[in-house]
């Protein structure tokens, strides 16, 4: 593995970081297009529905570190493991999109389970694929180039699933998620570099898992991600209903999801080269401000702002640039520091996606049942100042504190030592 020396090339770069694309064409339907698409079509209520993700995406998030376990004690490769994914992928996609006509507690159950298998095979696949990432190399410049081209490539494959999903439908975008995921599956499995051998003898150990939380920085790095995880998923879980009710913009959702991930994609080289410069975690926080200062405008909108809500959603995501390049090369740049680069990476990521899983729970296990207690009915028109303050107010106020915590972190340290351990090898 390359702490400093000449950098990855473009090509190998991508045939690693293209797996991101189906990866993220996976992640945009569960995230966003799931609730309404359940709401829609099929007899469950909207706090059923919250009650599900809440008990799936909990369910998740404990699987997630006993996956990342599982890969960092025993020989297999991080390509075994994202081999063993692939299939489970296209079941579980298949299942949850296109469920069979069922009673209501049949159909209940049946998006319990396909959500589980969704999550646990998007689980290992992905906590493998940022594994590999971080193990192929330490040197700051190149670990946020790694973490930018793989977000990049997953950016397009949220463009393609929100263009596709209102072109073509889910049918479509089953189709074509289909198509990318064993296409890219292949590119990466035959021609992505491979990390240096992982050393198996030091990664045996049945208490690996509990390695990331010994480190101090690792707390701190993991907090922020659950507040500032929340902070972006109460937006994504509410995004079909602000636009459609409160706006009346559900006509162009996908368009504006378009501009806010297009923007997002236009501004990671930025994000990377501020990072370069001031080190990940200074970057990242002054994007969480800029976030908020942005976003809390959504909530002065009213009804077809379509030039407004444009505005903030191509502003608002060129800040979420930061939040996709930035803290996986955080991540990697404190398993270097910490000594444990080439053996613990995946029960890092385990507890990472874990962290990210319960931010997603809690942001819809809450906010779904408590816009339905205080009246807010989707299609029906009530309970729209609540949809509002959730969907505008709450993020903004969590992003500022993700901000102050990230700033008081004790983690401007990686960025002096790699920037120290570069210096000398050159």
């Amino acid at each position: 593995m390359s702490t400093s020396g000449s950098p990855l090339a473009l090509p190998a770069l991508f045939s690693y970081g293209l797996f991101g694309l189906p990866l993220a064409m996976l992640a945009l339907p569960i995230y966003i297009y799931v609730a309404p698409f359940y709401t829609q079509r099929s007899s469950l209520g909207l706090a059923q529905i919250g009650a599900v993700l809440l008990a799936a995406r909990i369910a998740a998030a404990f699987i997630d570190p006993a996956l990342g376990a599982w890969i960092a004690r025993g020989p297999r490769s991080y390509a075994s493991c994202i081999a063993l994914a692939l299939p489970l992928l296209l079941l579980g996609f298949g299942a949850l999109f296109h469920p069979p006509l069922l009673p209501a507690g049949a159909t209940l159950a049946w998006f319990l389970a396909s959500l589980l298998l969704v999550y646990a095979a998007y689980g290992l696949a992905s906590i493998a694929h940022q594994s590999w990432g971080a193990a192929l190399s330490q040197a700051l410049a190149q670990r946020s180039r790694v973490t930018a081209v793989r977000e990049g490539c997953g950016l397009v494959g949220v463009i393609l699933a929100a263009g596709l999903t209102s072109v073509l439908g889910y049918e479509g975008l089953s189709l074509a998620f289909a198509v990318c995921l064993l296409a890219c599956g292949a590119v990466l499995l035959r021609y992505a570099p491979r990390p240096p051998q992982r050393l198996a003898s030091l990664t045996t150990s049945a208490s690996s898992w509990r390695v990331p939380f010994r480190q101090r920085a690792f707390r701190y790095l993991f907090a922020v991600l659950l507040i500032n995880g929340v902070a972006a998923a109460i937006p994504a879980t509410l995004f079909l209903f602000f636009a459609s009710d409160y706006l009346r913009l559900g006509h162009s959702a996908g368009l504006f999801l378009i501009v806010y991930f297009c923007a997002a994609a236009a501004s990671m080289p930025l994000w990377a080269g501020l990072a370069r410069r001031y080190g990940e975690a200074r970057a990242w926080s002054a994007s969480m401000l800029a976030a908020a200062l942005v976003f809390v405008w959504a909530y002065g909108l009213g009804a077809g702002a379509a030039w407004g809500f444009g505005a903030i959603c191509l502003l608002s995501g060129l800040a979420l640039g930061a939040d996709l390049a930035l803290p996986s090369a955080l991540l990697a740049g404190l398993i270097g520091a910490a000594g444990h680069a080439g053996r613990h990476e995946a029960a890092y990521f385990g507890w990472w996606n874990w962290g990210v899983q319960m931010s997603l729970a809690l942001a819809a296990g809450i906010a779904l049942p408590l816009l339905a207690w205080l009246g807010y009915v989707p299609g029906q028109g009530g309970g729209l100042p609540a949809l509002s303050a959730a969907y505008a107010l709450l993020p903004c106020v969590l992003k500022v504190a993700a901000a102050l915590l990230l700033w008081r972190a004790p983690l401007q340290h990686i960025y002096k030592e790699t920037r120290l351990h570069e210096s000398q090898d050159r």
